[in-house]
């Protein structure tokens, strides 16, 4: 990986706390710690473990800038981390998120980067874009959580995305999240489904053999 990926996913470890903490008006947030260090691990393990062809694939798909949709995705994950710093460290508009729960919202946003991670290691063509991915030899993964879900990305990337506002105590960062975000993540999975089944050789025996998309026995 070019010094260039790790200097910007630095970055922008160091520009999520700043989001938080100088929002918040204090450092005296102890779980907005714990949050962080959750975040930065998970990017560590990335660069740790997964196929470099599949960390550059996600920075660059295709070689491109991301598409808009994705940045504006980013800034509500920014608008989020703001919105809890004020509310925690400043007007305490929806504060009142009990510690427990907040634990527990970590174990869930830490367990949802668990099966992202899981996914993407099992899958190099775990694209942050829909495309198919002639150029890199895609195929058919049915290993790992693939054997479950057909779409283990974005059932992780929902589960995180609800965890996140509660871990960071917020009722507030969490209904902005929530609105913003999961109509787009649900309408992600559903167009790359079809995509897949259209043009991607053997995806429709897989979809066959594994019927769900994000939640064994409902969806």
């Amino acid at each position: 990986m070019p010094v260039s990926a790790y200097v910007q996913a630095t970055l922008f470890v160091i520009a999520a706390g700043v989001a938080l903490f100088a929002s918040a008006g204090t450092l005296a947030i102890f779980t907005f710690w714990i949050y962080l260090l959750i975040f930065a691990a998970v990017i560590v393990a990335s660069f740790l473990w997964l196929d470099p062809g599949l960390l550059r694939e996600r920075m660059r798909p295709a070689g491109k800038r991301p598409p808009l949709a994705l940045r504006l995705f980013t800034l509500v994950v920014f608008a989020h981390w703001i919105v809890a710093g004020l509310d925690r460290g400043r007007f305490h508009w929806s504060d009142s998120v009990p510690q427990w729960l907040q634990a527990a919202a970590l174990i869930v946003f830490a367990s949802g980067y668990a099966l992202a991670l899981w996914a993407m290691a099992v899958n190099r063509f775990f694209s942050s874009v829909v495309r198919i991915q002639n150029d890199r030899g895609q195929y058919v993964v049915d290993a790992g959580p693939y054997a479950v879900i057909r779409h283990p990305g974005y059932a992780a990337g929902i589960l995180i995305l609800l965890a996140s506002g509660v871990a960071l105590g917020s009722w507030f960062a969490t209904a902005l999240v929530a609105i913003c975000s999961l109509p787009f993540l649900l309408y992600r999975a559903i167009t790359e489904d079809r995509v897949l089944q259209a043009e991607l050789p053997g995806y429709r025996d897989y979809a066959a053999r594994v019927r769900w998309r994000l939640l064994p026995g409902l969806w």
